[in-house]
Parts: C-alpha cells; structure tokens; sequence
C-alpha cells in the first residue's frame, strides 16, 4: 500500500505509454497502483514484468498470479495471490464517510436493508451503507477476470456475520451472486468469502473465490 505518490523510474515504459495521455490526477493514481502491484508479486515468485490494461480498464495480470488494485484519495493499495490458490481476488478501499445521497439505491437490495439495521445495532457509528459500497465493489473486481464482465452491485446479495471482539472494527460478509457464475478451479463459483475493516479512516474491504 502506498499513502504518497512514486517516481515514474518504478514502472515499466508499457505502463507509463497506457497513461500517457491521462489527467495528472489519474496518472499518480495508475502509477501507485502498479507499483503496490508489483510487490506482492515478487513475493510471491511470479515472473517480473508490466501489468497492461485490459479493454475494460482492469490490470491484466501475468500468468500464475490474480490479483486487484485500488485507489482513493490519499491511498493505494494492491493484492496479489497464485493463482493455484486463489480463482479470483478483490479490494477496495473507501472513506470511512456516509454515502451520497441518492447512492443507496443503487447499491442495496431489499432484503439486505434488514441486514444493515442488525449491523448498525451490533456497530454503532459504523458507515454500514458505505461498508456494503466497498464490500460489493470487492465481489466485482473477483467476478471480472473469471467471467470478462462486471457483475452489478444489485447482482449480488451480500450477508455480514459479526466478528467477536473486534467492537466496530472488522468482520466478514459472505457474497452469494444472483446471477449464473463462471466456473473455477473445477466447480461453479456460487459465493466468495470476504473481510472488512476499518483503518485510518478507510473501509477496507477483500472478496475471494
């Protein structure tokens, strides 16, 4: 993860040439993602080497890795796993803040409006509509790479199970998709299995499948 921007000098010439034409804004963004990027890849032992864009504007990750990156103000991060363990990974990070008015809609189902009253009561001063945002932002970046589509926030139903001891801090959600899954790692992908928390101001959120 990264809190500041990086010199152009830590990424490949492929990837400055994909932003070269790119808002300033936009461009320190893209390079710090990809310089978060490469490091858990080198952990991990996959070979070196650019991370391209795809047609949809996803990083196209090498063979034998999965992985996802993201960015809002003031922060970037990225993960990374082999892809033998992993069929798909997301993360997303947001300010810990309320959402826009008007948002919600957008990004809840009906039967989950129950869900985020329990998780208020068990959470309190917990932004519980912009940690279901962030949840469901996660379930799409490790829907794409298995299917090469994104998934729609109401595609999706999500249920979070309190974390004991944590206070307001963290906890898990499960993720079931509401509309025909891809198949991976020799079955169909019914759910994903995520983590929340907040740090820093952050909702910080991860789905694996």
């Amino acid at each position: 993860m990264a809190y500041a921007d990086v010199p152009d000098s830590l990424l490949y010439p492929e990837e400055l040439a994909t932003v070269a034409g790119a808002s300033e804004r936009r461009r320190r963004a893209f390079a710090a993602g990809r310089h978060c990027a490469h490091r858990p890849l080198d952990h991990l032992g996959v070979p070196a080497g650019p991370l391209p864009v795809g047609r949809s504007g996803e990083p196209l990750w090498p063979a034998g890795g999965a992985g996802a990156i993201t960015h809002c103000e003031s922060y970037r991060a990225a993960a990374a796993a082999r892809s033998t363990e992993l069929a798909a990974l997301g993360i997303d990070a947001e300010p810990h803040a309320p959402l826009p008015a008007g948002a919600l809609e957008a990004v809840v189902l009906p039967h989950e409006r129950g869900r985020r009253r329990a998780l208020a009561r068990v959470r309190p001063g917990l932004h519980r509509d912009k940690v279901l945002l962030s949840a469901k932002e996660s379930v799409c970046k490790a829907w794409f790479p298995l299917t090469g589509r994104w998934l729609n926030f109401t595609q999706a139903e999500l249920n979070f199970h309190p974390d004991p001891g944590q206070a307001t801090t963290a906890g898990e959600f499960h993720a079931r998709p509401l509309v025909a899954g891809p198949v991976a790692r020799g079955g169909p992908v019914r759910h994903f299995t995520n983590r929340w928390m907040l740090a820093d101001g952050l909702v910080v959120t991860a789905a694996t499948a």
